[in-house]
């Protein structure tokens, strides 16, 4: 069996790792056009910020590993395109330019996601950047150390954690996006207008419910942002409004969402034969809703990466789907989210109630019992568990990841409440948090229904 393999970040690993275990007399042909393999990209900011010291820790693999399993790994290989019912690819070696014919028995398409970028007048300019790979990172660095003034565009996670990291280092920072508050798509406005707060208390600007129109350099090189509300000076801008898939190469050839984002089922078959996909360049079942959306989480990629491995040769492991769990550190406040926020129940039109506490997480005899704020989200007639978000000082994300499993299984909001969790003074109170937030939700009972006992 002849493997071909379509890029090698999150998802292409994954499947590659995995393929090579899984079947030792395979010949498996990696493709890539960077000069590197396995990158986090989650972890820029944390390079950026000098959190990690060693980038190198932010590679999980390497070309040389990947040979010890017996893959061959081309890097710096553009494929240039794929005939899916051939089962062909043209490939253009970047070093030498030459351009070479390869042949495949199945394709696993993991070519994953690209920034953004707006036609705006001035996006030629120098000190305008992107955000996504370990080169990306690297020049982020470079051009930060001689910057006063930096401007992030786009207040997602990746944006918010970068103006963090440039506050923290000394600079003048400012954070544009067009949605009237940050983080509008994991947190409702309770929780990102804590961070909003966190920022301007450290002197971040937030230019937000304002789009960026164009840019204004000098010598070749930004120097100010023309937004729909004014101008701001800058040194360095950092574009960071979102990913689009990377699927060029299969267009026409398989479904697709809207966005380009590849439609797979639940064992990671695209709509032909022997074409796998994993990763930023699919869509994914997203649980909460039932229905197939466009998520990029390295989480996301990891699993569907095994998963292609699984089913290669015979359908054997579904994917569960995804609540599209995520968290996030800013200063000292650690927040998670799953599923649906309000707003998100409001754009999909589901007839969603929410209830928010805010209690001590342990008893309040011990030396310290910080507070967390907990808010679910659940459907008003089925009573569903719809989604979740918390924050608190002291570290109990993971909470969300239990109710990310609650959703995915289907589980009430009034199941919530009597779930069994242990009872130790040191980590939480005889009624878990997550417990009370559930008993809150609980229909109330009034004299009516007790007039019937």
């Amino acid at each position: 069996m002849k493997i071909a393999v379509i890029g090698c970040t999150h998802a292409g690993t994954a499947a590659v790792v995995n393929a090579a275990k899984f079947y030792p007399d395979a010949q498996i042909n990696v493709y890539e056009r960077n000069d590197n393999i396995s990158f986090l990209s989650c972890g820029i900011a944390l390079y950026v910020g000098g959190v990690v010291k060693d980038p190198q820790g932010l590679f999980y693999s390497s070309p040389e590993q990947l040979a010890e399993l017996g893959v061959v790994t081309h890097m710096r290989h553009e494929v240039l395109s794929v005939d899916t019912d051939a089962k062909t690819l043209r490939v253009r070696n970047l070093k030498t330019e030459e351009v070479f014919e390869d042949t495949f028995d199945k394709l696993i398409v993991t070519t994953g996601s690209w920034p953004i970028i707006p036609k705006l007048a001035g996006m030629d300019l120098g000190n305008i950047l992107l955000c996504k790979n370990y080169d990306h990172s690297n020049t982020i660095i470079a051009k930060a150390k001689n910057a006063s003034r930096i401007t992030v565009v786009g207040a997602g996670y990746i944006g918010v954690e970068l103006v963090e990291a440039f506050q923290e280092s000394g600079k003048q920072v400012t954070l544009i996006d067009s949605e009237e508050r940050i983080l509008n798509r994991y947190l409702d406005a309770e929780f990102s207008s804590q961070i909003e707060d966190a920022f301007r208390a450290r002197g971040v600007e937030l230019a937000l419910g304002q789009t960026v129109q164009a840019f204004e350099g000098q010598d070749g090189k930004v120097s100010r942002v023309i937004t729909s509300k004014g101008k701001i000076e800058t040194d360095l801008v950092i574009m960071c409004i979102g990913f689009r898939p990377n699927t060029e190469l299969l267009k026409g050839q398989v479904d697709m969402l809207p966005n380009g984002a590849i439609i797979v089922d639940e064992y990671m078959r695209t709509s032909k034969p022997d074409v796998f996909a994993a990763g930023d360049s699919c869509a994914v079942h997203y649980n909460p809703t039932g229905k197939k959306a466009y998520i990029p989480l390295a989480t996301n990629a990891v699993r569907m990466g095994m998963l292609v491995a699984h089913n290669l040769v015979r359908p054997t492991t579904k994917y569960m789907g995804t609540q599209g769990t995520s968290g996030l550190k800013i200063y000292d406040l650690n927040l998670a989210s799953t599923g649906l926020t309000e707003g998100a129940c409001d754009d999909e039109e589901l007839d969603a109630q929410a209830v928010t506490i805010t209690d001590a997480y342990r008893p309040e005899f011990m030396p310290t019992a910080e507070t967390v704020t907990l808010k679910i989200v659940f459907e008003k007639d089925s009573r569903r568990l719809l989604g979740a978000q918390i924050m608190s000082r002291v570290d109990l994300t993971q909470a969300m990841n239990t109710l990310s499993v609650c959703i995915q299984n289907g589980m009430s909001v009034d199941e919530l409440a009597f779930v069994d969790f242990f009872f130790q003074p040191h980590f939480n109170k005889p009624w878990n948090f997550l417990n009370t937030a559930g008993i809150a939700a609980l229909p109330k009972i009034g004299i009516e229904e007790l007039q019937h006992v």
